[in-house]
């Protein structure tokens, strides 16, 4: 649970004629991560398959794939990912891309038509919007089109730029008429002599008058012109309804079809691009990769009962001096899983890092609550996180382990909500369990920064437990997070404790002491690392310059120190803001309505909601800033490698 799960290096060599049962044998399993070990090749015996390199021959299967992935697109065919694999080895391209070609035709003839269609509909949609206002006005396109000794406009123009374009015509005669007009715009019919027709399309432009089209394909009165295109609009869709009648059969009559075709090809894909990243001698394939240990002797016995020439050598890793490239499989209770996402947000674990979901899983939800403590509140975020969880609402259910998380937030709201006595703002219902943020300032502070420092001693004990595991023994010792690192920082607090009551158990020399000693060696914890592991020389470069450099690096250490532990005064700061906050609401309820009407209530609600929302966003936001950035930053390096098994399965998102 702390650790990311043992694994096993494997190595296979297996015979040529053995390949596809050993490779599809590793793809049932869905335990062997792979290493591409395609570098280790030599000219291979000829065997039938395949005619080309096996990672070309993976490009024409991913091709393929991606071509039934578009049509069942198209079709709107539900992909089921819970269906198993279909076949038992890699389909042969010649059975499956004359029948994706047949079927691909197929829809792409309807889609197309389907296309054609959708393209003159909108054109005569577009027609009809113009014309539609007009439908109760005999005008003769047909003459507006090709006027005898007059020119005319008609269009649309802005109600505002109306008396602006008779003004601009006032030299020349002409004729004005609005036939349509709404709010906005109106429909006007313009005209003059077609000698004043340059005049005429210059006043036009200026007054924003935007020309009609006129169809040429329709003639007769407007009003007969729109219905016509009525008509027409309505045949095309029937044509479209009857397409896509089709569209219908074809997904009925190939819908299982082609989620087999899919399977098969997709599971084809996966085979060939392992083989190809298999090393290849000349009479037998070898395979590098990892397998969980406590799966090896399975695993093993497995591969022996399809390839009895297999040889298989597995090697046990320790956590000593490892490096990214061992994949990493996180275990942690369902409980704990949502907060695994944040984790692996921030970065995958090392193999040899112990796996920080559980303290997140603990601390976030309390530094959440400990800010943002009201049980009304913490109620409906719950209730929301609950909803989200849940994944019945189909367009969020990506969100599904962020909601688990509000959720849990949620509930420790509602625990500080008792200690605190809130609920929705209300601090005169309930009788504080333990103190009120807002009245005990300074004592919300001291509590705050107590957290933080049990928090970072935290931080600073799981690198010294990580650097063991690893059998760094300088870095246990000397590094600024190792033990010097934790010694500094705990007797500095006893300092701060000490001079601020007089009353700390450890004397103020002893802690002077300790605090000298552990600031020397962090100073010369560079040469004392390299002492310890037997690097020479201990100091490069000259020693003023290094004893310069290392006084530097000390003092940024003890600035760190003291922003890491003020940065959690953070915590006693938003409580006490929530609580102002609400304060703050109640106030400008009480200026809507002194006398506690419909409007009082109406404000609160807003409030309360206001503040889940968006102090609850930036309350999120601290606490994770106080996860990442001051807690995670003493132990957490992240960048491992995540377990990607080798499998046929299709990945199904949590």
């Amino acid at each position: 649970m702390f650790y990311p799960q043992e694994m096993s290096q494997v190595q296979l060599i297996i015979p040529a004629r053995d390949l596809m049962a050993v490779t599809r044998k590793l793809a049932d399993q869905g335990v062997f991560h792979q290493i591409d070990g395609s570098q280790l090749a030599v000219e291979p015996v000829k065997i039938p398959r395949p005619h080309k390199p096996w990672p070309e021959v993976a490009a024409v299967y991913a091709t393929l794939e991606r071509r039934i992935l578009g049509i069942i697109q198209t079709l709107a065919i539900e992909q089921d990912l819970s269906r198993p694999p279909q076949g038992t080895g890699i389909v042969e391209l010649d059975q499956v891309q004359p029948l994706v070609e047949q079927i691909d035709q197929q829809v792409k003839q309807v889609r197309e038509q389907v296309g054609e269609e959708q393209k003159q509909l909108d054109e005569l949609q577009s027609l009809y919007h113009q014309l539609e206002p007009l439908a109760d006005r005999d005008l003769d396109l047909a003459t507006l089109r090709a006027p005898g000794y007059i020119y005319s406009i008609l269009g649309t123009i802005p109600n505002v730029h109306l008396d602006r374009l008779r003004t601009s015509l006032e030299r020349i005669p002409f004729v004005f008429e609005t036939l349509h007009q709404d709010e906005e715009t109106a429909i006007v019919w313009l005209s003059a002599l077609k000698r004043d027709r340059e005049i005429l399309d210059r006043a036009a432009r200026s007054a924003y008058l935007n020309p009609l089209a006129l169809p040429e394909a329709y003639s007769g009165t407007s009003s007969e012109v729109v219905h016509e295109l009525g008509n027409k609009m309505e045949e095309i869709r029937q044509q479209m309804a009857e397409q896509g009648e089709i569209l219908v059969g074809i997904r009925e009559e190939r819908g299982q079809q082609l989620q087999t075709l899919l399977g098969q090809v997709r599971s084809s894909r996966i085979l060939t691009e392992a083989m190809g990243r298999f090393g290849r001698f000349r009479y037998t394939y070898l395979i590098s990769g990892w397998v969980p240990t406590n799966r090896v002797a399975e695993f093993e016995k497995q591969l022996k009962g399809v390839s009895k020439n297999i040889l298989v050598e597995s090697l046990s890793i320790q956590r000593a001096h490892l490096h990214e490239s061992v994949p990493v499989i996180l275990r942690n209770a369902r409980l704990f899983r949502p907060f695994q996402t944040l984790v692996t947000t921030y970065g995958q674990p090392r193999y040899e890092e112990m796996d920080p979901t559980f303290l997140m899983a603990v601390s976030f939800p309390l530094l959440f609550g400990a800010m943002f403590g009201d049980i009304g509140h913490g109620l409906l975020l719950a209730l929301l996180g609950a909803l989200l969880g849940s994944g019945r609402v189909r367009a969020l259910r990506s969100m599904a382990n962020f909601g688990w998380i509000i959720t849990y937030c949620g509930v420790f709201s509602i625990v500080f909500g008792f200690l605190y006595g809130n609920i929705f703002g209300f601090e005169n219902l309930l009788k504080p369990l333990f103190i009120r943020p807002m009245n005990s300032i300074l004592e919300s502070m001291i509590l705050a920064i107590g957290v933080g420092i049990v928090l970072l001693s935290v931080g600073y004990l799981i690198f010294i437990i990580n650097a063991l595991m690893s059998r760094e023994w300088g870095r246990v010792l000397f590094d600024h997070h190792g033990v010097a690192g934790l010694f500094l920082y705990w007797s500095l607090v006893g300092l701060a404790v000490e001079v601020a009551t007089q009353h700390f158990p450890i004397p103020l020399i002893v802690l002077g002491i300790i605090a000298l000693v552990s600031g020397l060696l962090l100073a010369f914890s560079e040469a004392l690392n390299r002492l310890v592991e037997g690097h020479r020389p201990l100091v490069e470069g000259d020693l003023p310059s290094y004893a310069a450099a290392s006084f530097f690096e000390l003092f940024e250490v003890l600035i760190g120190l003291l922003s890491n532990s003020i940065s959690y005064v953070r915590v006693a700061a938003f409580a006490i803001a929530h609580a102002g906050l609400s304060a703050v609401v109640f106030i400008l309820a009480t200026l809507i309505s002194p006398s506690h009407g419909f409007g009082y209530w109406i404000v609160v609600v807003l409030g309360n909601l206001f503040i889940i929302g968006f102090e609850g966003m930036i309350v999120g936001i601290q606490s994770m800033r106080l996860e990442f950035y001051e807690l995670f930053s003493k132990f957490f390096k992240g960048g491992g490698m995540h377990y990607e098994p080798l499998t046929l399965q299709p990945k199904v998102q949590e």
